[in-house]
């Protein structure tokens, strides 16, 4: 099996459909929320809520943002859905790399679309700890696909973008990392290989357990394998 390994100062993790399977939940959370409008996968709630639930309202965004998002929580094992799991892979990842996940030099950060209270209670449920460097959708102007996430993420290590890997499910996510300046990682786990190909990450593979991190005295080792 050929192999590529880069070194990188900063790992910077998306988290739904990249750490955390969540599908049961946002399942749950339209069928009790708003099930007659649909969605979309890797940017924030609030700009769904706003493009498909015609609100307009600053304030009632952010609010039924959040209550949609702990309705994820609530309802993910409900009626005998599989509730937030780790996805493949992860596991052995996060093991080794979370000694790197405290100020002031974090080696790895969360970036996700998602609010603070679902992400911290998203992780919390598939027991993956939450960095000091985490950004969530309060944090950021605009989301993803706008670089502002992934920006911030690196900032918050300490390091330049450039010097970055990002991982992500989403081609909104990937177009945020690239505009950020850092390089992507893609994983085939919520879209289809094609559509992931369209945004051109610089690798691609179908879940983390294609993939190895070893925490360096300057970062992360990231040993990809080809599937």
């Amino acid at each position: 099996m050929s192999a590529t390994t880069i070194h990188v100062d900063a790992v910077l993790f998306d988290m739904d459909g990249t750490l955390v399977d969540s599908t049961a939940g946002v399942v749950g959370a339209w069928e009790t929320f708003a099930k007659s409008y649909p969605g979309s996968h890797g940017v924030r709630t609030v700009e769904n809520l706003r493009k498909y639930c015609g609100i307009t309202d600053e304030a009632e965004l952010e609010k039924e943002a959040q209550r949609f998002e702990q309705a994820i929580v609530d309802s993910s094992k409900n009626d005998g859905r599989t509730g937030i799991t780790m996805l493949p892979g992860v596991r052995a990842i996060m093991d080794e790399i979370l000694p790197g996940k405290d100020l002031p030099n974090p080696c790895w950060a969360i970036c996700t679309s998602a609010t603070r209270v679902y992400a911290s209670a998203a992780l919390e449920v598939a027991n993956i700890a939450v960095p000091d460097a985490f950004v969530v959708a309060e944090d950021v102007k605009q989301g993803k696909p706008h670089p502002d996430p992934y920006l911030l993420g690196a900032k918050k290590c300490g390091v330049s973008p450039e010097r970055c890997l990002v991982v992500e499910d989403a081609p909104a996510g990937v177009l945020s990392g690239h505009a950020a300046g850092c390089q992507v990682l893609g994983l085939v786990t919520t879209h289809s290989r094609e559509k992931m190909e369209t945004c051109n990450p610089e690798y691609l593979v179908k879940n983390l357990s294609s993939v190895s991190m070893r925490r360096t005295d300057k970062g992360v080792e990231v040993t990809i394998f080809k599937d």
